[in-house]
Parts: C-alpha cells; sequence; structure tokens
C-alpha cells in the first residue's frame, strides 16, 4: 500500500526530487544509455553557504517529516477505530432481523392520544405528558418503512460506542396535518414506539431494550435495541419514528413562528392571537429533525462519494472531539455536525475532494478556530429567498448552522459556550499541530480532555428542582414552553450569560458539561428532569485578574451605573479612588492568595441566588483542594533573601569580591513544601554548650522546633592566587567563611536573619569541581577523571543556584507554580516516595506542565495543575521517552531530535526517569540515582490510583471533598513498621492527620516579646532524618527504608527480594548456617529488629513486625 507524504500545500501536485549536484555526461556513452560521474567540486563550492531556495527545501523537508510521522500515526488510529468486515455482519444480520420484526404487527383500534388503554402494563410511554391531555386520535399499524440512516450507511461509524440508526416511517393515516401543534406528533411519536417496544419485547431475538432521546431532546425519544448474548456490548441500534417524507410543511417550522398554544400549555384563558403567540423555534426545530434524517443522509453520500478520504477524516474529527467530551449529550457536537460540517468546506471548496483525512481534519479544525457561528452563522442551502434568514436564525438560536434544506439550523440546542469551547480547543490544537516539539498525534487524538482536568476552577449546580424557580425569577415562561416544560435546558443559557457577565475579564472561557442522553428500560416511566447528574460549569482563568478583589464600576454619574447596579445588587457601593475618581465598585472577601483565588466563587454564589434564585447550598464549589497554599510565608523568605543579598553586595574589607549570590534552597523559588517560618525562640527551653555558648536541647523535654538553613552560594571571583589543591582551595574557603562572619556582625551587626529566618552561606570557588577532578598519575601526567565528590559540589553550588533562579522565573510567569509543586511534592512525601523522586526532580516535572502543556493550556489553578501532576506521572511513556524540560525556552527543535537520539542510542545505561533540560541534554543529572525501576512502577500505579480517586470524589456530588484521602499512604505493603514517639518528631504538625495533643517545642507564640539574634540553637537538628540515614548505611544492603519527611510517625521497612538468600560467611547481624563442609550464613532477623530499637533508642516507640508477608 503506498503512503502519501504530501504536505497539504502540495496535495495536488507531483513530487520531483530536485538534482542541484553538477553531473558530467562521457561523450562516449553508447546509445540512450547515460553514465553519471560526479564531479569533483572545489572547496569554496563544498563550504558555500546554502542559497534562498535551498533554505526553503530544507525547511519544507523538515516540516514534511513531521507531518508525515502524524499522517501515518493517524492512519494506524483510523484501523482502530473503523468497523470490521465481522462487526459489519454482525450489525447486517441484526437489523435484517428487527426490520423483518417489525413488519409483522397487526393494526390496533384508534383510540385518544391520551387513552392508553389498548398498551399492556409491561411497556411504559416515553414522554412525560405535561400537559396531561392534547387533541388528536392514534392508533397502531406496521411501518410504512424501514430504513438505515445516520453514520452507518455512510460509512463513518466508529468504535468505541457503535451506535446503528434505523428510520421507521409512521404510516400517514395516523398522523394528522395539524399534528405539529401542541405536542400533537411528538406524543403520537412516542406511543408509536411504545407500541414497538410491546411488540419487540416478546422476542428471543432482542437482547436488551431501553429508552432514550436523541441528544438529550425529551421530544425526540429513541428506542435502544441490543442483540442477544455476547454481542450485546458491540453496538446498540438506535430506533428513529419519523413521519413520511415531506409529510408537513417545512415553512410552518419557520424559527418565528408559534406551534404551542400558551392557553393550552398554561390551561389558562388568554385572549392572545396566532399572531401574538411568542415564537417556538427549539419545538419546532425538533420536528424538523425528524422530518430531513433521509435527505441528510441522500446529501451527505453524494459529498462522500466525490472525496474518497471524507469518511476517514469524519472518522478522525469525531475521535477529537470524543477526547474533548464534546460529542455527546444535549447541544454536543456530534458526528452527524462533523460530517456536515466537512460537507460544507467541500461544497464551499475550501477543501478539497483530493485532500487526505489528515488534510481533512487540519482545515476542518482551522475553520472551527477562526469561524464563530454566535455571530457569522454558515448555510449549506442553495436556496436562501423561500428559507429563513441567517439572521432570523440568529434572533432565535445562539450558534447557527443551516441544512441543505435551508428550514433546520442543525446547532439548535447548542449554547454559546460549548461553540466558544469547541472553538477555543481548535485554536489550542492548531497552535501545537505544527510544533515538532510537541507529540502532535498524542496531543491532538490519544489524550483525554476531562472537565476537572481542563478547566481551573469547577462547580456544580446540585439540586436542579431549583431550576423551575430560577425560570419564574428569570420570567422565562414562553421559553419553557418552547423547551416543553424542560427547565433544565430552558434555564441554562440564561445562567450562562448571567456568569459571564459577572465573571468577565477574570475568565478566558466559561464551559459547562453536556446533559447526557438518558437511557432508562422500557418498564419504566420516563425519568423526570431533575433527575439527571448535576450541571457542572468549569471556569478558566486568567491568573492574574481572577484574585482582585475589587470589581470597579462605571462613574456614578455614567449611564451605566445603574445597569451596575442591577447586576450586584446591594454589593455595589460607591468609593473613592485615590485617583480622585468616584465609581460604583463591588469590594469581595479575601486577604490571603488562597482566600483570594475563590473570588469566582463569591461572584457565583451571589449571582445565582440575586438573578436566579439558586442558594448557595445547592453549589458546590470545587475550586481549592487545599485551605491553604502558603504563598505568603514564600514571598517573606525570597524578600529576607534579597535583603541579605544587597547587604553581602555592599561588603568591604574582603580580601576578593562577591561575584554572584545565588539561592540554593527550594524555598527561594517558592516550592518548599512547608516555607521557613521567621521564629523567636524560649531560650529557658534549652540547655547552653559551654564551649560555642549555643543553645542545646534539654534532654527528657520534647524535640525542638525544627531550623530550617536556607542555603545561599556566594561566588568569589576568580584570581591567579587561588591554589589548585583541593585541601588548600577548602583552607581558603574556610577563611573567607570566618572574614564574612566577622564582617557581617561588625558591620551590619547580624547574627542571623532579623526577620527570625536563618540563612547559611557557603562561599564557592568556580573551578574546584574540576581542580578535584584532575589528578596527577604514577608517571607524571596530568589525568582528568570524573568523581562523585567534584559531581556533589558541581550540584551544590552550580547546577541547584541555576535551576533555582530559572524555576523562581517560572513563578514570576505563572503564579500557581509554586502552590502546584508544593501539592506535588506533599503527595510525594505522604506516600513515602520523597527519597526516590527529590524536590529538585519533582519542581522539573511540575515546571514540565507549564512550560509545556500541550493538548492544555498552563494551569491557572493548584488543584489542576496537581491532577495533571498525577496524570504525567501515570500515564508518561517513560521507557521510551525522555522528558524535555525547555527551561527559558534555549532548546531548538535539532536539540529535541539530538536529546532523543541520544536516549534511543544509549537508553539502556541511562536512570530509568530522564528527564533532559538546556543545561543537561545526556545524563539526567537530576535522576541519576533515583528512582529504581521498581519503585517507579508503584509510583506509576499510586500516581494513576490517586489520580482516579481525587478525580471522582471532585466531581461526585454525593462524595464529601477530603482530598486527604489519597495523602494516606497503604501500609500493606510493608515487611515492618517502626513507629516514632510523637514527642520526639519534630514536623509533627505538617502531617496529613496531625494529632490533637501538641507539645511545646521552644518557640514563643508572642513574636513582640523576644527579641531576635543572640545565641544560635542547633540548627537542621531532625532525629527522625538522622535515624533514616542511620539504618540505610547499617541495613541498606538488607531493606528499603521509607518515611514521610513531612511529620511522617512511621518509619516502613520492605525486605530486599536477595536479603534472605544464603551467602559465604562473613561476621554480622547474620546467623550462621553449616551444610556438611559449606558454612552459609543468613540474616538474623530477631537480632536486626532489635538493632532498630537501640539505635533508635528514644525516638523509636514500637516496631511491628508483618510476618505473614515474608518467611526466612
Amino acid at each position: 500500500k503506498s503512503m502519501d507524504f504530501s504536505h497539504e500545500k502540495e496535495a495536488d501536485k507531483e513530487y520531483e526530487a530536485p538534482i542541484k549536484a553538477k553531473r558530467s555526461k562521457p561523450e562516449d556513452a553508447g546509445g540512450d544509455e547515460l553514465v553519471y560521474h560526479p564531479v569533483k567540486l572545489s572547496r569554496s563550492d563544498l563550504y558555500r553557504p546554502p542559497t534562498a531556495e535551498e533554505l526553503n527545501q530544507l525547511k519544507e523537508a523538515e516540516s514534511l517529516f513531521h507531518c508525515s510521522l502524524l499522517k501515518m500515526q493517524m492512519e494506524e488510529l483510523l484501523k482502530e477505530v473503523v468497523l470490521s468486515e465481522r462487526r459489519k455482519g454482525q450489525i447486517d444480520l441484526f437489523i435484517h432481523t428487527v426490520t423483518k420484526l417489525l413488519q409483522t404487527f397487526s393494526n390496533s383500534q384508534e383510540v385518544e392520544i391520551s387513552d392508553l388503554s389498548w398498551l399492556s402494563g409491561a411497556v411504559q410511554v416515553p414522554f412525560i405528558m405535561v400537559p396531561k391531555t392534547t387533541k388528536g386520535k392514534f392508533h397502531m399499524a406496521p411501518p410504512a418503512s424501514v430504513d438505515l440512516i445516520g453514520s452507518y450507511p455512510l460509512g463513518t461509524c466508529t468504535k468505541p460506542h457503535v451506535m446503528v440508526d434505523l428510520a421507521v416511517t409512521i404510516p400517514a393515516d395516523i398522523l394528522h396535518p395539524k399534528d405539529a401543534l401542541n405536542q400533537r406528533y411528538a406524543r403520537k411519536r412516542a406511543l408509536y414506539l411504545a407500541g414497538l417496544a410491546e411488540h419487540l419485547i416478546s422476542s428471543s431475538d432482542i437482547g436488551t431494550m431501553h429508552y432514550s432521546c436523541l441528544h438529550g431532546n425529551r421530544l425526540r425519544p429513541v428506542l435502544l435495541l441490543r442483540p442477544p448474548g455476547k454481542e450485546s456490548s458491540n453496538f446498540t441500534v438506535r430506533v428513529h419514528a419519523c413521519p413520511p417524507p415531506g409529510f408537513f410543511k417545512p415553512s410552518r417550522f419557520h424559527p418565528q413562528r408559534n406551534n404551542i398554544r400558551t392557553e393550552w400549555y398554561t390551561g389558562l384563558q388568554t385572549s392572545q392571537s396566532e399572531s401574538t403567540e411568542p415564537p417556538t423555534p427549539h419545538y419546532n426545530s425538533s420536528i424538523l429533525g425528524d422530518l430531513l434524517p433521509r435527505a441528510h443522509l441522500q446529501f451527505l453520500s453524494a459529498v462522500s462519494s466525490q472525496c474518497p478520504a471524507f469518511t476517514d477524516g469524519v472518522a478522525l474529527l469525531k475521535v477529537w472531539l470524543r477526547q474533548r467530551e464534546l460529542d455527546q449529550g444535549t447541544g454536543c457536537f456530534n458526528g452527524f455536525l462533523a460530517s456536515m460540517l466537512m460537507a460544507y468546506l467541500l461544497t464551499t471548496h475550501r477543501i478539497s475532494n483530493t485532500m487526505t483525512a489528515y488534510q481533512l481534519l487540519r482545515n476542518s479544525l482551522n475553520f472551527l478556530a477562526s469561524t464563530d457561528l454566535t455571530v457569522n452563522g454558515i448555510s449549506l442551502s442553495k436556496d436562501s429567498d423561500s428559507t429563513p434568514s441567517l439572521s432570523e436564525f440568529h434572533s432565535a438560536f445562539q450558534v447557527v448552522f443551516v441544512d441543505p434544506s435551508g428550514h433546520l439550523n442543525m446547532c439548535a440546542d447548542m449554547t454559546a459556550c460549548t461553540y466558544k469551547q469547541l472553538q477555543h480547543e481548535a485554536s489550542v490544537s492548531m497552535q501545537f499541530w505544527d510544533n515538532p516539539t510537541v507529540d502532535g498525534f498524542h496531543s491532538l487524538l490519544m489524550t483525554p480532555k476531562t472537565m476537572i482536568r481542563t478547566s481551573d476552577h469547577v462547580f456544580q449546580l446540585c439540586e436542579l428542582v431549583k431550576l423551575q424557580s430560577s425560570c419564574k425569577k428569570l420570567n422565562l415562561l414562553s421559553e419553557l414552553m418552547d423547551y416543553s416544560g424542560n427547565y433544565v435546558h430552558t434555564a441554562l443559557p440564561y445562567i450562562l450569560s448571567l456568569l459571564q457577565q459577572g465573571l468577565g475579564q477574570r475568565i478566558h472561557l466559561l464551559t459547562h458539561s453536556l446533559p447526557p442522553d438518558p437511557e432508562w428500560s422500557v418498564e419504566s416511566e420516563a425519568p423526570k428532569y431533575k433527575d439527571q447528574p448535576p450541571l457542572s460549569f468549569g471556569l478558566l482563568l486568567r491568573p492574574e485578574l481572577a484574585v482582585s478583589v475589587l470589581e470597579r464600576g462605571p462613574s456614578a454619574d455614567s449611564p451605566k451605573a445603574a445597569e451596575f447596579r442591577q447586576l450586584w445588587g446591594s454589593r455595589s457601593e460607591l468609593r473613592r479612588f485615590q485617583d480622585g475618581a468616584i465609581t460604583e465598585a463591588v469590594l469581595w472577601d479575601g486577604e490571603k492568595i488562597c482566600q483570594k483565588r475563590l473570588v469566582p466563587r463569591q461572584i457565583i454564589t451571589h449571582l445565582l441566588l440575586l438573578h436566579a434564585d439558586i442558594p448557595e447550598s445547592c453549589v458546590r464549589y470545587v475550586g481549592a483542594i487545599v485551605p491553604s497554599t502558603g504563598e505568603e510565608e514564600g514571598l517573606l523568605v525570597v524578600q529576607s533573601f534579597d535583603d541579605l543579598s544587597r547587604k553581602l553586595w555592599k561588603l568591604e574589607g574582603l580580601p576578593l569580591s562577591i561575584t554572584s549570590v545565588q539561592g540554593a534552597h527550594p524555598a527561594l523559588r517558592y516550592t518548599q513544601v512547608f516555607p521557613p517560618l521567621p521564629l523567636k525562640l524560649d531560650y529557658s527551653f534549652f540547655d547552653r554548650d559551654k564551649i560555642s555558648r549555643s543553645l542545646m536541647p534539654k534532654e527528657g523535654k520534647p524535640c525542638p522546633a525544627y531550623i530550617t538553613p536556607i542555603t545561599v552560594i556566594c561566588h568569589m571571583e576568580g584570581s591567579g592566587k587561588w591554589p589548585h589543591d583541593p585541601l588548600a582551595i577548602r583552607h581558603i574557603r574556610a577563611a573567607f567563611h570566618i572574614s564574612l562572619g566577622e564582617l557581617l556582625i561588625s558591620v551590619i551587626n547580624m547574627h542571623a536573619d532579623p526577620d527570625g529566618l536563618l540563612f547559611r552561606i557557603q562561599v564557592a570557588y568556580h573551578r574546584e569541581p574540576q581542580v578535584l577532578r584532575e589528578s596527577v598519575s604514577l608517571g607524571g601526567l596530568q589525568v582528568v577523571r570524573d568523581n562523585e565528590e567534584a559531581q556533589a559540589l558541581e550540584m551544590a553550588t552550580i547546577h541547584k543556584p541555576l535551576l533555582t533562579s530559572t524555576l523562581h522565573g517560572i513563578q514570576q510567569q505563572h503564579t500557581c507554580f509554586g502552590a502546584v509543586c508544593r501539592l506535588a511534592k506533599r503527595w510525594l512525601g505522604a506516600q513515602l516516595f520523597s527519597s526516590d523522586i527529590t524536590e529538585d526532580t519533582a519542581d522539573l516535572l511540575v515546571a514540565s506542565l507549564f512550560l509545556q502543556p500541550a493538548p492544555f493550556t498552563p494551569p491557572g489553578s493548584p488543584q489542576v495543575g496537581f491532577l495533571r501532576f498525577l496524570h504525567l506521572l501515570s500515564s508518561f511513556d517513560w521507557r521510551n521517552s525522555p522528558l524535555i524540560v525547555n527551561l527559558n525556552n534555549q532548546l531548538s527543535v535539532a536539540d529535541y531530535t539530538e536529546i532523543k537520539n541520544d536516549f534511543m542510542a544509549s537508553r539502556e545505561s541511562l536512570p530509568v526517569m530522564f528527564i533532559a533540560t538546556p543545561k543537561d541534554k545526556k545524563i539526567s543529572v537530576w535522576t541519576k540515582r533515583a528512582p529504581s525501576v521498581q519503585m517507579l512502577q508503584r509510583v506509576v500505579m499510586v500516581a494513576a490510583e490517586s489520580l482516579k480517586v481525587l478525580e471522582h470524589q471532585l466531581m461526585d456530588s454525593s462524595q464529601i471533598q477530603d482530598v486527604r484521602v489519597v495523602f494516606r499512604p497503604p501500609l500493606d505493603v510493608y515487611d515492618v513498621l517502626i513507629h516514632l514517639n510523637h514527642k520526639q518528631v519534630p514536623l509533627l504538625n505538617q502531617a496529613v492527620d496531625p494529632p490533637a495533643v501538641t507539645f511545646s517545642r521552644g518557640i514563643l507564640t508572642d513574636k513582640s516579646g523576644a527579641s531576635s539574634g543572640g545565641a544560635l540553637p542547633v540548627v537542621d537538628y531532625n532525629p527522625v532524618s538522622l535515624y533514616l540515614t542511620e539504618l540505610r548505611e547499617a541495613f541498606g544492603d538488607l531493606a528499603l527504608f521509607f518515611c514521610d519527611p513531612y511529620g511522617g510517625t512511621v518509619i516502613t521497612v520492605l525486605w530486599k527480594p536477595k536479603a534472605f538468600t544464603p551467602m559465604p560467611f562473613k561476621a554480622s547481624a547474620r546467623s550462621v548456617e553449616v551444610t556438611g563442609e559449606v558454612v552459609n550464613t543468613l540474616p538474623n532477623v530477631e537480632a536486626i529488629l532489635e538493632d532498630f530499637k537501640i539505635i533508635g533508642n528514644g525516638l523509636v516507640k514500637s516496631v511491628e513486625v508483618r510476618s505473614e508477608r515474608w518467611s526466612i
């Protein structure tokens, strides 16, 4: 099978490879045979810069390669989603069976529409009969015809949800030309379906039968049939009852005409004539939709026959829509609309019949991104004289796309917000489509975009019955008639418009879930409107504007002031501003950043209560999964560091000047899980060391509060006087440290930072790592060898400060970056993974979500960032792909290719989690030591489960929001649990579930009472981490040890698989086993467990052995 590798612009051209090299043709070449010999080029010709034409060809080749790869991936995807011949055979057989069954039942007697006595009790009518009665007679008769319609005969039917549409034509003698009025036709249609269901229910050839509604429209119930046995999940046949073609005049369903009389609907006498009745455009389009499916199939078949790739193009567009949750439910952009859109582009010659499926998808998305159907509708109709105008459609509907007949708006049920979401998604897709640094195929067609993972904030309206009172408050009686009493669909567009107006510039996009098509048993009554799942709304925020607590309105004397007051009600008040202006304004509550993030919630609940009578108790807001995210504390640390660095720059009296002052601590890039807090010490809590006069912990008292040293690296200028011996350099640095300390105390009178924070200043010399690598061999030659000491020093003095300043820049650009990092690292710590995925690694993983968010936009809230972090961990292909974090946008396309090629070439020798950055393309210094393959598998598994639990909890209104569920680790997989004494855990208050009992740890709560400075306490003293280090050093060959660094009170132990294999004799904590002349040793578990207690004397409370998990 030949593949088409041409780019869309060259779709219709034949490709010929241009031959630029000069050739010589020898004179003696006989006959027609040509013999070519390459001419020797001069040096200047060989190295001549490429011409503009050659550069264009190179660029084109690169672009073609990217597109060709994408095209081949799409072709493979199409093989997965199109129906197999076997499946088609099953469908055809079942359709044949159903068609025969439908033509075998007899006529029934004519009765009033409201008389259901002819139906047995086994089947209910799929219709809510409100009002109860309407005029008209009904009887059952065999269908006039049974036809396949929709995607299956067109060839655009795709897996996984295979839906085959069958149109059953209601005989003309059952219907009356005036049945378009007052739901008569809709009720007859429902009765006819109930009659079909009653006839089919006894047949053994039908597996299961359910009722549903076409795209959630209760006026258009359908009958769902599934085959019996194993095939029942393979496909569903959807039976539509339709009037005979041309039975009703299309002009009767003009969007400005009325077909539901107020007097009939309300039951009240009115003096309104037909001309003054409100129009019923949505009701009209429901009936028109039943009149035209065969005509639509004929139209699409004609278009499809002209364009060979049409069916594949539609299939790809349907996959794209499904991944964005836009193809199912009320007002969705379904497969039918996707087919019609592509047909529109073909008939208007915006795309060519010879294009490939890849090009059809690209052009369709480009059209959607650039065309706003809420303002400029489009029409497939050629006859504009006898059909309604586009402006008439726009006055009745929010989104306009007119079918070939010119009478039906196919987007009648779609809200403007849904179309704006579709437009936004198409625009985002087009942005990364051509970006060779993004995996376009995966982002376009393979990544599901659920609302909770796409929107920054989500809220739900839970008690939908309250929307009845909203319709009353918003005075929507005529709209309620138009929607035949469906108060949810009636109120939704008005609520969206209200929220859009109130949120204004704070949001990029407001989206809402599409109410799913209800499905119920044929033996049950039609579900009430309130029985559907809660309505969910998503906000895509502008982070810089969303947190503003002030809503400044027009000046007091402006004509718009009354409008502003009407929108905001009692919250609006006159205020004078610093510039002297007196304007209307609304001030929202919020002091801390985490409170300001919830300003949208205040706006939404206020507007819904004021204008739509929806109480706050009905609004379930999912915007801040943690109450505080520590931004203010982090900002204080950074401000103190800036102040200290200014003082260091101003120091005079050092032999060499300071060339740079760099932070090398997570707190200085806003990503420390718990930023260091200013502390005021209670000196009576401590003993004083006799020599250094430092404060020492008293025996018997709880462990003192942990004091975090914030590392600062000071680079000194280069000089020829720096020695070349590592020991001498250390001595010089020590002298600089002493000199710096004396200067800081004498010049600035500074022992510790006046804010109560503690900084650890480390002097660095930029050539020291290189000096550590140099050594002299026995032969007197200088040898350069890398070693762990040099790497560790380079990491501490060069890599970490650079990473800190770079990530600090990302925080300035994306205000919630730090909060996402803190949440991610708190989860890693709580799940006992922080020794495997280090702080720096976690920060880089989160940075990748902001720098390369495709197919999303950068996270705008901590919540959505955390969910995407869990998704990245659990779904990224760590085995076969490097994670490239393009810090400062320094990597070019060539760098990406080079990184991927080098990675594939040396995969086996590289870390299992490979993270490449502009300064580290080949080694992945941050993940070189950890995690191991086994630990990464565990991380992936726990992340996937946490994501599933958390997303379900956030979106399921029946569940209490308690995100701590995913922060509690499963301890049943560990062999030994070492329980710690709470008194000696200094960070106990940071635990996921902190105990009710607290301990005094030598800190004064009244911060005004004590002066800072004075004697220093023991810094960086955490008995838990010191104990953990000792355990790993002593027993690291036998077991793995894990602990939550943030207040964890349990150390978990996992024996290594080879720990209990007999080994040759050596003196250690092992028991001896003698077999004949062979002496082996085994670990002496009792002695090891006893050692755990001895090493941790005073810290260890108990050791819990789970011997059911292992045996010696």
